[in-house]
């Protein structure tokens, strides 16, 4: 079966299809044979809409389509196929504090006048770098449900992104969680609201989740893809299923040898040495969360293939409609995590990701756990930063 053949089989399969079938992502063996196949279902698409229910994913040379798993195993056998796997749909996961929808002081200071620097960025040492690096320039491309343009902290850090939901939209958030993210990583006031990490970083919301906090995991690959061919230097995820997924590695991957930074939270079940995907690849730093007494989260997976634990128990940031919320969960561990990258990247732009990875481990803060012999790494942004210019410097 070759790419021609190919197309007229899946337009067929769809034809009789009745909706329900679930999605799969097919791989094909080449970019000539992909290419080939990309060429013809847009040369095909016009006259055939059920063909518009095939998305492609150049990235690795895939494309996914709704299609009975049955038939599925009729593609496995044709020569341009490489592979064949389902397409599942994964949810974002949050422990949801009670909701903080007024701005709130800290320290017996004025909200009126003085900008809230929430404590899991002062519990790192955020404010004492800011003097040399706000992560100016950095680009950041933030794979959740979109973001709130109107919200007064997010309208200096926020470019235009894009929506794989709804394309002709720019990527506005109907869930929050896009939003409480982009708060802790880039938030930006100047006498009222919140700051975040790295306060002159820009965010590029990739709206690839509903309202509902849902995606298929082809949304996320298209989110990859979309940051790569769109130069981002960080890619947050925070996100993460149980099951593995060959086309979501392979995305990685590409991103990963074109040097994108890579951060991903590690899962809110409170297993020890379970992690969630993406976390779990190689590429990836995996992100697990501590609470205000610099200890391991109750709801934090852990294991040794966690990286880095930063601030995620009762993280306040901004939220929907101008507002504020604190949220729960390695979602937040991360994009505190995701914030200190692009400050160091903002000092050295070269940096590739696997030596980020051994900076941030290596001047992070230990912290023994009860009962067993290794300490967990918690960031620091001021060691790091500390480190970075020392080693600068000789």
């Amino acid at each position: 079966m070759n790419p021609s053949a190919l197309l007229q089989w899946l337009q067929q399969a769809l034809e009789q299809s009745d909706g329900s079938e679930p999605r799969h992502i097919i791989r094909l063996a080449s970019k000539r044979q992909y290419s080939e196949f990309e060429r013809l279902l847009r040369r095909k698409t016009t006259a055939v809409p059920k063909l518009t229910q095939v998305l492609p994913l150049p990235l690795i040379q895939a494309f996914s389509c709704p299609l009975r798993t049955t038939a599925s195993k009729t593609l496995t056998a044709a020569a341009c196929v490489r592979s064949v796997e389902t397409d599942p749909r994964i949810r974002i996961q949050l422990r949801v504090a009670q909701p903080r929808l007024q701005l709130r002081t800290i320290e017996g200071s004025s909200a009126a006048s003085v900008p809230v620097i929430p404590w899991g960025i002062r519990h790192i040492g955020a404010p004492r770098v800011w003097p040399r690096t706000k992560g100016a320039r950095i680009r950041i491309g933030v794979i959740d449900t979109g973001a709130d343009y109107n919200h007064p902290d997010l309208r200096h850090c926020l470019s235009r992104g894009v929506n794989l939901l709804e394309p002709h939209k720019l990527p506005y958030d109907d869930n929050g969680h896009g939003t409480h993210i982009a708060g802790t990583i880039s938030a930006t006031a100047r006498h009222r609201g919140l700051i975040g990490v790295a306060p002159l970083a820009a965010i590029y919301p990739v709206k690839a989740f509903d309202n509902q906090g849902g995606a298929y995991v082809s949304d996320i690959v298209k989110g990859i893809d979309w940051c790569v061919a769109n130069g981002m230097d960080i890619i947050n995820m925070s996100f993460g299923m149980k099951t593995y997924s060959k086309a979501l590695e392979s995305a990685v991957l590409n991103a990963y040898e074109r040097g994108v930074i890579i951060v991903a939270s590690s899962g809110n079940e409170g297993k020890r040495a379970e992690v969630d995907y993406p976390a779990r690849l190689p590429q990836v730093i995996a992100v697990g969360a501590t609470n205000r007494q610099g200890r391991i989260a109750v709801f934090s997976n852990d294991g040794k293939q966690i990286d880095i634990y930063a601030p995620g128990e009762r993280v306040y940031s901004t939220w929907l409609n101008g507002k504020y919320h604190e949220l729960s969960g390695t979602s937040m561990a991360t994009s505190h995590v995701s914030g200190v990258v692009a400050l160091m990247l903002a000092l050295k732009p070269a940096l590739r990701p696997g030596r980020i990875r051994s900076l941030l481990r290596k001047h992070a803060r230990l912290i023994p756990r009860p009962g067993r012999k290794k300490s967990i790494r918690e960031l620091h942004a001021y060691r790091t930063i500390k480190g970075l210019l020392r080693r600068s410097s000789k």
